[in-house]
């Protein structure tokens, strides 16, 4: 089959979840024998302005065609899918692949030449709270477009599924994202230009944008006394004002440290040595980096939001979504190995269900919740359920349904 992906900024490239999951199946579908086309946008990564993108025209096997736009945020996305849309009746491509809802608001033009069209929607991006009017509507209208026009729609969780059968009717399939067994770092670089240890911190990583909850980190953090810092890495997306925001926030707090968008060793080396993975969202779709953050056996606290627990299971802990008071309690008994309240055993937490546990896990977090959570359980837990090649495999089975 020859296949064409739309709706990603650029591969290679971790400037968002879309890039990493476009870029993953896109070679695992090479490797598989298939031809695959993917349509960059022209234009510098959005989490490290200084990173030019590179004019590249292969990437491991898959053929790349950089779509030109204008670098202005809400025109670039907008132009690029337009252009994107008109370039992919030119291909004799048998699917097109669109990812995220904005790119479909063009979705009626490869409709009308008779495409078969599969879309993917990373999480209701018009919630997001860096949009504003215009763009929310935009991207609202996107969503609309993938219920008219496209012949199959992937969805990353179950509680999205919901959202599109509740909404509009309409049948879609869950096909998760996948993640990679990942290669364990010692602290070098991350001793060198941040003086982290092992264990020494609690790390957010994620785009720096108001969705993410970082604020309520932040809060929180200021809240207890511990020896431990927290390391804040990521970049903004279209959130300059927010990233400013930020950096006032924690600029008095030497104990808070802004690495910016990392990549590559470094990253592998924050996630690798971190003591807690912490990620506090209000919205995701389906966050790969708490995905890579449980990879490496990392233990993780995060908002109860569907998209979060459904990730995390029995394998985490949770905080009530937007509430610094309980992410405050949460971090404090898992920082400090608080031992009060230990008549709740583990025997009488088995007896509870997924749902109570994830629903329900408050200043309980003891010694002996921690000794379950080892990390090889929790690594061995999340690559036997988010296996990149088995999702290709499903994703391809699609395609072939709509041929």
């Amino acid at each position: 089959m020859k296949i064409a992906m739309i709706g990603h900024k650029r591969i290679p490239s971790r400037e968002g979840g879309v890039e990493i999951v476009v870029e993953e199946l896109s070679t695992r579908l090479v490797k598989d024998g298939n031809e695959v086309v993917a349509f960059n946008r022209k234009g510098k990564n959005v989490q490290n302005k200084k990173e030019k993108s590179k004019n590249v025209k292969s990437y491991k096997g898959v053929k790349i065609i950089t779509i030109p736009t204008i670098d202005k945020r809400g025109i670039a996305a907008a132009l690029y899918s337009f252009n994107a849309s008109i370039m992919s009746l030119f291909g004799h491509y048998d699917i097109l692949h669109f990812h995220a809802e904005g790119p479909c608001a063009f979705l009626w033009i490869p409709h009308l030449f008779h495409k078969k069209i599969i879309v993917t929607i990373h999480g209701l991006d018009w919630q997001r709270a860096k949009w504003g009017g215009f763009a929310s509507k935009f991207i609202k209208h996107g969503e609309k477009e993938a219920v008219k026009y496209a012949d199959e729609i992937i969805v990353l969780s179950q509680n999205v599924e919901k959202y599109f059968k509740d909404t509009y009717n309409r049948d879609t399939n869950f096909i998760p994202n996948g993640v990679n067994k990942p290669t364990v770092r010692k602290a070098n670089i991350i001793k060198k230009q941040w003086n982290l240890e092992k264990d020494s911190y609690i790390l957010f990583l994620a785009r720096l944008v108001p969705e993410k909850g970082l604020d309520y980190l932040i809060d929180a953090y200021n809240n207890i006394k511990t020896d431990k810092k927290l390391v804040i890495a990521g970049g903004g997306s279209d959130t300059s004002d927010y990233v400013m925001t930020i950096k006032n926030k924690v600029k008095n707090n030497s104990n808070i440290i802004m690495t910016g968008f990392v990549q590559g060793n470094t990253l592998e080396e924050l996630f690798s040595n971190c003591f807690l993975y912490c990620l506090p969202s209000d919205v995701e779709g389906m966050p790969l980096s708490l995905l890579e953050a449980m990879s490496y056996g990392n233990k993780c606290l995060v908002s109860d939001i569907e998209e979060n627990t459904s990730v995390v299971e029995n394998y985490g802990y949770t905080f009530k979504k937007s509430d610094v008071r309980d992410l405050t309690e949460k971090l404090d008994s898992l920082l400090n190995d608080k031992e009060e309240n230990k008549n709740e055993t583990s025997e009488k937490l088995k007896r509870k269900s997924n749902t109570e546990l994830n629903i329900e896990l408050d200043t309980k977090l003891n010694k002996e919740m921690n000794k379950e959570l080892k990390r090889e359980n929790i690594q061995k837990f999340i690559l036997d359920k988010y296996n990149w090649d088995e999702i290709t495999r499903e994703t391809e089975e699609l395609y072939k349904k709509i041929k």
